[in-house]
């Protein structure tokens, strides 16, 4: 298959999480993604992951993350290493980068510095809140940024605590944000010939996140949503919305026509005052969800899905990992690859596009810090520097 990116240059300057995502994307697609990294240590993201899966010199997420890339190591306090740099910026498609604002312009290497050599160039930027404003210099760290959304009280139910989400939401809605913009900008330049400044920030990406939410929140006098004292699942929607403990597991019920059908199907006495009002479903959601947890919990979640399924109930078994990876609808999607390279090899995920029916596998692992320095210089043409020993600034984000 050819891919859609071949062909396009990518020079990422990111580190972590959120750039590296975006280019991970890009690199799925085809393009050919040179990492820029400090020599000595590299990306922060190849020692500061902490789990208990770290495989060789590296850790999991980094393999994962950079996959199917190429490592550059460049000292900017070295005017050989910079002139090396430069020369290759000039001939890249893609310029990516996730530095606090302004720390990437002191170095030499932002928006107006690389179009001045390179006025085609689509340039990528990814800050934890923006390029102005009073947050602006502060760290664009991913709870950090959650927290300050407003998404933490979205999840769990009326007296649970502010929760966080069991992932690195902002940076990975960031990076597949910055994907999205640069492939239009490649788009336009396709067309046209003309180069763009791609911005955004975890904070943007957050409110995007919630833009169904808040959207109701804008038109709905700025009230502000009432979680669910009971299975809190949805701050906007009515019983009997959420998950429920079945005799041996748990049972996920979305929303529902009927809730006359619903009762009779399980048996539920004592809801016919709120059949046919829709606005009950909502008002008395925390006494409606009551009553159908009373009756979830008196059958298996086989049971219950025995029931409700051939019914067209919408509902769905709760799994855990290991469920999922044993089911066959998983097994059927094919998105488990195994990727190798220099410093591991292991297990992990496929990007989640299919292109013309076949979805996209590379197995290649991430690079070694600095492995491809050497046949890049020879391949571009950058003549000969000296290493170094650490100049990248450190990334926001």
């Amino acid at each position: 298959m050819t891919l859609p990116l071949e062909g396009i240059l990518v020079v990422d300057f990111s580190q972590f999480l959120s750039g590296p995502l975006c280019a991970l994307r890009l690199a799925d697609l085809g393009a050919r993604v040179i990492k820029i990294e400090r020599p000595g240590t590299g990306d922060l993201c190849r020692t500061l992951y902490l789990s208990d899966t770290d495989i060789g010199s590296a850790n999991s997420l980094f393999h994962a993350i950079n996959r199917n890339k190429e490592s550059f190591t460049a000292d900017l306090r070295d005017p050989a290493d910079r002139a090396m740099l430069t020369a290759l910026v000039a001939k890249a498609d893609v310029v990516m980068q996730n530095f606090r604002p302004g720390v990437i312009e002191r170095q030499g290497f932002g928006y107006e510095a690389v179009r001045a050599f390179n006025p085609g160039v689509v340039y990528g930027s990814i800050s934890g809140y923006g390029e102005e404003g009073p947050w602006v210099d502060l760290p664009g760290q991913d709870l950090l940024a959650q927290s300050r959304s407003g998404l933490l009280w979205l999840t769990g139910s009326r007296d649970d605590p502010p929760m966080p989400m069991g992932l690195a939401v902002a940076d990975m809605m960031a990076g597949n944000a910055l994907a999205q913009g640069i492939l239009a900008a490649l788009v336009r330049k396709g067309r046209t010939g003309q180069g763009a400044k791609v911005e955004t920030s975890l904070i943007e990406a957050l409110l995007d996140f919630q833009f169904e939410v808040l959207t109701t929140y804008l038109n709905d006098g700025n009230r502000v949503p009432m979680r669910a004292a009971v299975n809190g699942a949805h701050a906007y929607l009515g019983a009997p919305y959420g998950v429920y403990r079945t005799g041996d597991g748990w049972l996920a019920l979305a929303m529902t026509p009927s809730l006359e059908r619903l009762a009779g199907l399980m048996g539920i006495a004592g809801l016919e005052r709120f059949y046919g009002d829709a606005a009950a479903a909502m008002t008395e959601r925390d006494t409606i969800k009551s009553r159908v947890s009373e009756a979830v919990a008196g059958k298996t979640t086989a049971e219950w899905l025995a029931i409700l399924q051939p019914a067209d109930i919408w509902c769905a078994e709760v799994l855990d990992w290991p469920e999922l990876f044993r089911s066959e609808a998983f097994r059927r999607l094919g998105m488990v690859q195994r990727i190798s390279g220099p410093e591991a090899t292991l297990d992990t995920l496929r990007g989640p596009i299919r292109l013309d029916g076949a979805a996209l596998y590379h197995d290649r692992a991430a690079p070694a810090l600095g492995e491809d320095r050497d046949r890049i210089i020879r391949e571009f043409g950058l003549g000969v520097g000296a290493r170094g020993d650490g100049a990248l600034p450190t990334p926001a984000v």
